[in-house]
């Protein structure tokens, strides 16, 4: 067999690496050079291949109000923010990164493209497995790349719009292992086309049910379908495959029992048998573990939530309701950080403390078919699916109505907003595709210092540059003016 070398925890992107011979026949220390099935089940299992959202993106939407130059929080000091952040703040055209800087989203991306693309091309080969085996888990693969592209192509290209799709700049689609060979800025219907393909051809293939939460199972290609079907604006097949996945997993928790105290992790409890809340691992939930990359692009501590964000919670909420998504994973006022108390008075700060999925999640697919209904379908079974997530997540809550299917749709968007807050780049994503739309196009207004910076709908600043780092290897790749 030929030799495959796994570079995933060498912190270099796939992109990053140059066509030169030193990075070939050379077995680096602690890797595995796959040979036998065991060996790609074993990179399937990678723990870092769960990591793989940033959430940085953030500081570009309308949820985030930065902090004081000096805060009294200091991890949300805006002088002492790293300058990506401060860049995506203020709408700064071009650049993001600094040159020396590492991109948390596309560098881990494409290297766990790489080994996705060594267990697609290679698994069927080994001769040590069934093809059932050998099948299942290049499928797994499949799907594993397809999020990864799903997500890079919504952060780093326009929204899909079937006007441009075939001539709009994509993301380099990279589809082969060997690290030699020169890669293309593919168009966004290109990327599209090559998503859509993995995940169905996969679909055969997954099993119904797995033992744990990381592995691509039937409902999570429905709930991968119904999701980019949905950034694509087919919202009769989105909810065909919403519908799919609920069918196998439509379990919501409710946070009436949930109280919160002192302290940092473990903050937020069970007030009847003192647990924490479940982190994502744990939660039932869960329909595909994914968690945040390194600490860099986190925001919680970092980032107050915009009087823009706490008005939609406070909107259509009965008197004597609590919104328990407000009050358990933001900090009014207050927080306790390494046992000091730190105010910030007038302000509620994003601190958790809970790793959320990032994912695929049973809420997202109640929001995702109640919007397909409220546009396609039925403004009944739309209020009846946000009802239902609302019931679980405000205490003493009342149904919501509405008069007519734009009414109803007008509220599962605030309620995606609400349900949905800081999880990766998911408000990016929803901000390209709903400014596409007259009726939801927004800019978007940050302040700091008494300066004021505007992001209109649909500006080429939405759309995240390739990293420097990246250009200095390509320096041919084509851009996008921003």
């Amino acid at each position: 067999m030929k030799k495959i070398f796994i570079l995933l925890m060498t912190g270099v992107a796939l992109s990053t690496l140059p066509a030169c011979n030193k990075y070939l026949d050379i077995k680096p220390k602690g890797y595995t050079i796959p040979e036998y099935f065991d060996d790609y089940q074993k990179l399937l299992n990678s723990v870092s291949l769960v990591t793989t959202s940033a959430a940085y993106p953030g500081y570009i939407t309308d949820d985030v109000t930065a902090g004081d130059d000096i805060d009294a929080n200091s991890k949300a000091s805006y002088s002492f923010l790293s300058v990506f952040k401060r860049n995506l703040y203020s709408f700064s055209p071009g650049q993001i990164f600094e040159q020396k800087d590492m991109d948390t989203q596309w560098e881990p991306s494409y290297s766990h493209i790489f080994v996705y693309n060594t267990i697609i091309n290679n698994v069927m080969k080994v001769k040590d497995a069934s093809e059932e085996q050998k099948k299942r888990l290049r499928a797994e693969a499949q799907v594993g790349r397809a999020f990864e592209y799903l997500t890079l192509v919504n952060i780093y290209a326009e929204q899909y719009d079937p006007a441009t799709a075939s001539s709009a700049l994509g993301v380099p689609l990279v589809l082969s292992e060997d690290i030699n060979l020169p890669y293309e800025r593919k168009s966004v219907a290109a990327v599209y086309a090559q998503i859509k393909q993995d995940v169905e051809e996969a679909i055969p293939d997954l099993q119904e049910k797995a033992l744990y939460n990381t592995k691509a199972m039937k409902s999570v290609a429905y709930a991968f379908l119904s999701r980019m079907y949905l950034y694509l604006g087919d919202y009769k097949t989105a909810l065909e495959n919403a519908n799919k996945a609920l069918a196998q997993n439509n379990y919501l928790q409710s946070y009436a029992g949930y109280a919160t105290k002192n302290g940092t992790w473990g903050r937020v409890y069970n007030t009847a048998d003192n647990t924490a809340f479940p982190d994502g691992n744990l939660s039932k939930e869960t329909i595909w573990l994914k968690m945040g990359t390194n600490s860099s692009s986190h925001i919680f501590e970092e980032v107050y939530a915009s009087t823009d964000l706490i008005g939609v919670y406070k909107k259509d909420l009965p008197a004597g309701a609590v919104d328990k998504r407000l009050s358990l994973f933001f900090c009014d006022g207050e927080a306790m950080f390494g046992g000091n108390k730190v105010t910030f008075p007038g302000r509620i700060l994003w601190a958790p403390y809970v790793d959320l999925n990032m994912g695929f999640s049973t809420p997202e697919l109640y929001l995702n078919a109640a919007e397909c209904e409220a546009r396609v379908g039925s403004k009944e079974k739309a209020l009846q699916l946000i009802n239902t997530l609302r019931d679980n997540r405000i205490t003493n809550n009342q149904p919501l109505v509405a008069a007519d299917n734009e009414a109803a749709l007008r509220l599962v968007l605030e309620e995606r907003r609400r349900e949905l807050v800081f999880r990766g780049s998911s408000r990016l994503a929803d901000l390209k595709r709903l400014n596409k739309d007259a009726r939801f196009a927004k800019t978007v207004t940050h302040t700091h210092n008494g300066q004021t910076y505007t992001l209109p709908a649909n500006d080429k600043r939405y759309v995240f540059p390739v990293p420097p780092k990246v250009l200095a290897m390509n320096p041919g790749i084509p851009q996008y003016e921003r």
